[in-house]
Parts: C-alpha cells; sequence; structure tokens
C-alpha cells in the first residue's frame, strides 16, 4: 500500500506556483491578487481564512481581506462583492462559507464574475465545466484529479466510483472524471443507492466524500485500488490534547490493507484545495494581464 501524500503534492505544485507568480510580476508588472471576505466570526472559518492568506504570503500573491460582522445584510454583502469585480487589482474573489442564515449563499456566489470566481462555484463557471469548456475547475475535485494523477495511476479507461453527490465535491469530481481529458468510467452513488459495496468492489478507484465515518470500508474494495478519502471528521479522543483526532470518511486501518494507494486524514485532500485556490487565482491574473 502506498499513502498518497498531499502535502508533497501541494509543495511540488506551491513551488510552480511561485515560480509563475515571479515570472507574471517580472514579465508583465502584475502581482496576482485574492480577495477574500469573511462574514463573522466562525472559528473554522476564521482559521481557513488565515491559512489562506499565508498561503498567498508564500507564494507571493497579495491578498485582500475583508472582514464583517454577521449582522452584514446579503444586499450589503452583494454590493461589496460587486467592487470587487470592478477592482481591476483584483484577480480572484473568494467568499468564505457558510454565510450566515439570513444571507444566501447562492445570491452570493452568483454575483461574482466569473472571470474572477477562483472557487469555480459560479453556474457560469460550473456550465463551461460541463461541456468541456475553458473555465476555472473546483478546487477540491481539481486537487483530487492531482492524487490520483500523482498515484501514478491512468485514470483512461478505469472505472471510478464517487460516493457523494454534494455541489462541492461529488458532482463536480464525478463530471472532471468523465472528461475526454481523464477518459474515465463513472459511478455515481449516494444516499439513495442499495447496496454502494456492489460498485465500490468493481472500482478501480473510489473518491469517499459522504461526510460520515467509516462509510467506506475494506471489504468494499477490491484488491489494489486508489482510495481518495475526502471526509474530515472530528471522532471523541479523551487521550488527546484537544479531546478529538481527525477521520476520514474510509475507515483507513481496513482499507489500508487492501488498497494499492490510500490518502491519509490529515494530509491528504486537504492541502490541495488551498494549492488549486492558489493555481487559479494565478491563472486569471494572468489571463487578465493578457
Amino acid at each position: 500500500m502506498n499513502l498518497i501524500d498531499g502535502k508533497l503534492l501541494a509543495r511540488n505544485l506551491r513551488a510552480e506556483i511561485a515560480d509563475g507568480v515571479a515570472a507574471l510580476k517580472s514579465e508583465k508588472g502584475v502581482t496576482p491578487c485574492l480577495a477574500v471576505i469573511l462574514v463573522g466570526d466562525n472559528p473554522a472559518s476564521v482559521s481557513y481564512v488565515t491559512g489562506k492568506e499565508k498561503a498567498c504570503a508564500e507564494a507571493g500573491m497579495r491578498s485582500l481581506e475583508t472582514r464583517l460582522p454577521a449582522e452584514t445584510t446579503e444586499e450589503e454583502l452583494v454590493g461589496i462583492v460587486r467592487r470587487l469585480n470592478d477592482d481591476p487589482s483584483v484577480h480572484g474573489i473568494l467568499v468564505q462559507l457558510p454565510l450566515p442564515k439570513h444571507i444566501s449563499d447562492k445570491s452570493v456566489i452568483d454575483a461574482i464574475a466569473p472571470e474572477k470566481d477562483v472557487d469555480g462555484f459560479t453556474p457560469v463557471n460550473v456550465g463551461r465545466m460541463m461541456i468541456g469548456e475553458r473555465c476555472f475547475l473546483p478546487c477540491t475535485p481539481h486537487g483530487i484529479i492531482k492524487l490520483i494523477e500523482f498515484s501514478g495511476m491512468d485514470l483512461n479507461g478505469r472505472h471510478a466510483v464517487v460516493i457523494g453527490r454534494s455541489n462541492i465535491v461529488g458532482k463536480p469530481v464525478a463530471a472532471l472524471l468523465a472528461r475526454k481529458e481523464t477518459n474515465a468510467t463513472v459511478t455515481l452513488c449516494h444516499t439513495g443507492t442499495p447496496d454502494v459495496a456492489k460498485f465500490t468492489r468493481e472500482a478501480d478507484v473510489v473518491i469517499v466524500a459522504a461526510g460520515h465515518p467509516g462509510t467506506l470500508t475494506g471489504d468494499m474494495i477490491r484488491p489494489g485500488a486508489v482510495v481518495i478519502d475526502v471526509g474530515v471528521n472530528r471522532i471523541p479522543d479523551p487521550s488527546r490534547p484537544s479531546g478529538f483526532r481527525l477521520a476520514g470518511d474510509a475507515d483507513f486501518d481496513s482499507c489500508a490493507k487492501v488498497a494499492g494507494a490510500i490518502t491519509p486524514v490529515p494530509g491528504g485532500v486537504g492541502p490541495m484545495t488551498i494549492t488549486m485556490l492558489l493555481w487559479n487565482t494565478l491563472e486569471a491574473a494572468r489571463r487578465a494581464a493578457s
């Protein structure tokens, strides 16, 4: 069994991104800029935003942070997004989710200009992805494809099973796997699938993004399969100083005995999400400078 090291791959790609940022500054005088909007003080969201700002700095990019109180209205937030749309020095816009309940995620995401939608969430970019046009790919699904390639597997003609149908991971990663460039045959399983194991036992690759620990176990996969675990679940653990440990959606111990390669949690998919965000921001700046 090979451990698919997301930290190593992310480090390699971030070095490439930093080189690209330096070249863009030197050749065009343009510094890629990511604008991040945070509404409220959700501790997890604050932590994510801090991580993104640190990653931007390490890549030589500029980050522009806007922190707003939880009482901010939807109209005010959409207005800020539109001002950033019109700012030529800003190349990417990221609104940290989740938003307070009185604000519609969809209304805010829809307000982001597609050419600055570095999360790949707007309907325009999702539609372009589905029909194979140039677009910003959603960060976690794009990172998953990179991880599978990094594992050494050629997806051409392979059978990939995706567990989970969220708009953030499940659906878009299924679409990316089925593209001509990737050329996998894809099965999408979800809560309405009567016997998930029937499909996973036939798969060359299993991507599990169900949001529940233990969704995938070793007896559900074929020997040598590649397992990509997207889940991040807090499991109570009195032996840890924090009182919990992180676990994925796959039962790591049983799956690792059967799989040919598997991502750990943490250290697998997680580092790739911010990396692909930087990737998209650099590409947005390149397009704006061309």
